[in-house]
């Protein structure tokens, strides 16, 4: 599984028409997502428009490919466009993603796996 991070930059004075758009997000859309393999989706806004999100899923390229080929997710894309700031390209395909320098599962994991390790006989 991997997980995603990315985010994005609301347009201010759209935010209330933002926040419109995902209460709630289009039943197809929800399929579609849900279709590419995402899981766990979520977004948080911060102030300022500052917009993060996050999922989980199997295969990522798989999953971008999908809702590239996707009408459904066209169509909510194109509409969602004129909400962000200087993006190339539609939002699902061009926001940036960001680098995950901490899990905490990862970490105990393997900090467990070495005490495991070091106490063997």
């Amino acid at each position: 599984m991997t997980r995603v991070a990315f985010q994005l930059q609301v347009r201010p004075e759209l935010l209330d028409e933002y926040l419109a758009r995902h209460s709630p997000v289009w039943p197809e859309m929800l399929a579609e997502i849900a279709a590419a393999g995402r899981r766990n989706y979520s977004l948080f806004l911060a102030d300022g428009g500052r917009l993060i999100g996050y999922y989980e899923v199997d295969d990522d390229s798989a999953a971008q490919a999908y809702l590239a080929a996707s009408p459904v997710a066209a169509r909510w894309e194109a509409e969602m466009g004129r909400f962000f700031i200087g993006l190339d390209g539609r939002p699902d395909q061009a926001a940036a993603t960001l680098t995950e320098v901490f899990h905490l599962e990862d970490q105990l994991d393997t900090h467990n796996r070495n005490d495991t390790e070091g106490s063997a006989s």
